[in-house]
């Protein structure tokens, strides 16, 4: 059996050696002995010369030894021994499971005050198939020709011919042009002559316009489809002397109907 060995408290209640409370101590002990000694003889000699002073001085010392027994210091328990000491065992050396248990469910912690690791499960990963995409469908904004310039609107005209099947467009619109803005070749062959009149809403082409294209379109550029766009309206000479010439008149509302898919004016051959 092994001898239990006390601790040994912190150091900062150690005390130091001192020289001075050395000499001190042992010069108590000296004045005490010498003391003593001179009381002893003094009483001894007074017990001599009259016997009767035994009585009281007997009495004197069993007092004093009986005082002295009384207040010496009780020897306290030993620390670590008492139901506290038990408790705290109990608390940081806690009881062992018996093997016999089913084992705890994984990532719950036992509610007994004693900090554990827990260890969580890894969630399981399912593969997820990628949807397929869906093509989506593009809807073609209407081009709005009132924030073009004139030169803006003559490069729209002629992306419009070269969307609905048109070959060799060229935008020819200037000075010097003698009324054509844009030629190209119809898909069935024909010859393609367009002017472009970019007028504001309260200015309509009226009939001296056309008098003017009509007059070079089949002469000088011998067009074979003459087409008059414009973003405004015609008045109603206009469109006469239009329908007299066979020149293919298109308006703002007839050329957004043509800009969002519908027919192009060559295969009508009617103003839209």
């Amino acid at each position: 059996m092994t001898a239990p060995v006390r601790e040994r408290g912190p150091e900062r209640y150690r005390k130091a050696f001192s020289v001075r409370r050395t000499a001190f101590g042992f010069g108590a002990v000296a004045l005490l002995i010498c003391g003593g000694w001179l009381a002893v003889r003094t009483v001894w000699e007074g017990v001599s010369t009259h016997p009767v002073a035994v009585v009281p001085v007997a009495a004197l010392g069993a007092a004093g030894a009986l005082l002295l027994y009384l207040r010496r210091p009780r020897r306290r328990p030993p620390r670590g021994r008492g139901p506290l000491s038990e408790a705290a065992r109990e608390l940081f050396d806690p009881p062992r499971e018996p093997s016999g248990l089913p084992p705890e469910p994984v990532g719950h912690p036992r509610d007994d005050g004693i900090a554990r690791t827990v260890v969580l499960a890894e969630p399981e990963l399912v593969p997820v198939e990628p949807e397929e995409a869906q093509p989506a469908e593009l809807e073609e904004e209407p081009a709005d020709y009132a924030a073009l310039d004139p030169d803006g609107f003559e490069e729209a005209i002629a992306a419009l011919c070269e969307r609905d099947g048109c070959s060799e467009v060229q935008v020819v619109g200037g000075a010097g042009d003698l009324g054509a803005d844009v030629i190209a070749t119809a898909p069935d062959g024909r010859r393609l002559v367009v002017q472009c009149k970019y007028y504001g809403p309260a200015n309509k082409v009226g009939s001296q316009d056309l008098q003017r294209f009509g007059g070079t379109c089949y002469a000088v550029h011998e067009a074979e489809i003459a087409v008059c766009v414009t973003t405004s309206e015609y008045t109603g000479p206009a469109l006469d002397y239009a329908e007299q010439c066979g020149i293919l008149c298109l308006d703002g509302e007839a050329l957004t109907a043509w800009s969002e898919g519908s027919a192009p004016p060559w295969q009508t051959g009617e103003a839209l």
